[in-house]
Parts: structure tokens; C-alpha cells; sequence
């Protein structure tokens, strides 16, 4: 049984990330946790105080998140009715991405899938600045970015996008791995580089060990040269190839670091045109960490 966790705001963006997940694991045993935060604007001048309850206010701003909730679980279950699939609302009177990462500690949530905001223009923040704030602070579960208007195609053609600089763990492919062999996937390894030029030793060590981890799915090494920079280079790389999914690790001086902190001139061309799947750096930690839930009846046992 998987725990997938998907914060929405009710929207349509929120909406398409929800289809995505319905449809990718159409076919596993799931337990979706649906997540709407709030944090309601109290009047504080003492006029607006007589004439407005602050308490009815947080009240009102509840149950419109609770019936949100409500509405969109039935909009789910009337368009797929999978008896694969569970559902749990969570409305919360907090900030996202602190509920967020409660939420994947309390329950021990495999995967967090959200919706990105679309590109506009000069008021572009990169994938949305609610996921990056996601990407930044979740460190204990994977997070699945799908971008505002995708719709669904079978993932059979992955890139996993890495300089071979650090050791992989087995924990932290597992995410990768295991979606591949879900959809007897390809994966391709992509390799960005600044000048073409041969691997260190340290390098070649750990592309000999990915390669063994990869050993029972179908995979390829791509080295290609930066094109002004990373995240446009991915782009055109995930363009040409036909990619469905862009998977990378997050850690220090890692890919995916280096597009969230490039400058915002240099990343307008990436509108993550494709799911994003982000693993974190796990270490020997594993990715299915047990929920507090599960620790405590462990410890009880």
C-alpha cells in the first residue's frame, strides 16, 4: 500500500496533478491523503471587530476547505471509482509546506505530488514558488511536480538527469526503479557538461554503480553540452528524445540545485514541460520511512 499525499487549493493546476496521480497508479493499492491549508486574514482594527467575529471567520474558512475537500474526493471517485485507490482529507489551519512536512513524518507518506503554476511571462516563478518551497524543505520522501496543463501519457521514457559526482544509494534509486519496472520504462541517464570531457575516476566509479543498480531495466548514458544553461539544457534534451518524466536527485551542488538558485533569466525557457520527479537525498535512511504511527506500536510491541 502506498501513501501519496497531493496538497490542493481547489484549482484546476491542483486538479491536473490529482488526475496525473489517479491515473499513473491506477493500477497499486493507494491511500491518497488530500491536503487544503488555510490561514484566514483576521480583521484587527477595532471597528472591523464589532462588526466581524474573527472565531466565525476561521470557522467560515474551515468548512470551506472541509466541503472543498469533500467535493473533490467525489469528483474523483465519480470520473475513476478505483477500488485500488483510499482517500483521506486533511484540512489544515497552517502554512503548506510546514503542514506538508508534518504530514510525510506523521503518516509516512511515500510520495508527494503537486500541481506547478504556468509559465507568465515576467511574473514567472520557477515551477511555482509553493513546490519549490516543497523541494527545498521535504527531505524525507520523493516530490512529483506536474506541470499546469500535462495530460497524462504512460511514462515509458525517463531521464534521469546526474553528474556522477556522489554515490548512489539504493534507497534513493528505489522511487526511479520502481517506477521503470511499473511501466517497463527506458531509462536514460543524462549527463550535463560544461565542454565535453572524460569522466574522473570518481565519476566513472559511480556510473559503474548506478549501471549495476539499473541492471534489470533498459537504460542508456547520454552526455550532452550545456546549452546556456542547465535547466534549458534538460529541456531540449527532454524535447528531442521525447521524454515523459525528468527524475533527479536534490543535494548540495546537485542538478537540481543549481536550477532552483540559477538566475531567473537564465531559467524562463524552463517551464517544466514534463513531470518532475525529485528524490531526496536519503543516504542509508531508506525511502519508506515508518510513520511515528508505526514507530509507536513497534515500541509498545
Amino acid at each position: 500500500m502506498q501513501k501519496i499525499l497531493i496538497p490542493t487549493d481547489f484549482s484546476e493546476n491542483a486538479w491536473n496533478a490529482i488526475d496525473y496521480a489517479m491515473q499513473l497508479f491506477r493500477n497499486r493499492r493507494c491511500t491518497f491523503y488530500l491536503l487544503n491549508t488555510y490561514t484566514p486574514v483576521i480583521p484587527s482594527s477595532r471597528f472591523m471587530a464589532k462588526m466581524i467575529d474573527g472565531v466565525r471567520i476561521v470557522d467560515a474558512v474551515r468548512e470551506n476547505s472541509e466541503q472543498g475537500l469533500n467535493t473533490t474526493v467525489r469528483r474523483i471517485q465519480t470520473k475513476y471509482g478505483n477500488p485500488n485507490h483510499s482517500f483521506e482529507t486533511i484540512s489544515s489551519f497552517n502554512l503548506l509546506v510546514e503542514e506538508v512536512k508534518d504530514i510525510v513524518e506523521t503518516f509516512g507518506i511515500n510520495l508527494v505530488v503537486t500541481g506547478t503554476k504556468g509559465a507568465s511571462g515576467v511574473d514567472e516563478v520557477f515551477m511555482g514558488s509553493n513546490t519549490v518551497r516543497i523541494i527545498k524543505s521535504v527531505r524525507k520522501c520523493p516530490i512529483l511536480a506536474i506541470p499546469y496543463h500535462f495530460e497524462y501519457v504512460t511514462p515509458t521514457e525517463i531521464a534521469f538527469a546526474t553528474d556522477f559526482n556522489r554515490f548512489y544509494t539504493t534507497s534513493e534509486l528505489e522511487p526511479l526503479l520502481d517506477l521503470a519496472k511499473m511501466f517497463k520504462a527506458t531509462i536514460r541517464i543524462v549527463h550535463v557538461q560544461y565542454g565535453i570531457k572524460a569522466l574522473t575516476e570518481l565519476q566513472q566509479f559511480n556510473l559503474n554503480m548506478l549501471r549495476r543498480y539499473l541492471n534489470d531495466v533498459e537504460h542508456y548514458v547520454h552526455t550532452v553540452s550545456e546549452l546556456n544553461s542547465v535547466s534549458h539544457t534538460l529541456e531540449t534534451f527532454s524535447k528531442e528524445l521525447g521524454i515523459h518524466l525528468l527524475a533527479m536527485l536534490n543535494y548540495q551542488h546537485s542538478y537540481m540545485e543549481k536550477m532552483t538558485r540559477e538566475p531567473i533569466i537564465k531559467r524562463t525557457a524552463f517551464h517544466t514541460q514534463i513531470p518532475l520527479l525529485v528524490i531526496p537525498e536519503l543516504g542509508m535512511e531508506g525511502v519508506s520511512i515508518k510513520s511515528k504511527e508505526e514507530q509507536k506500536v513497534e515500541a509498545e510491541g
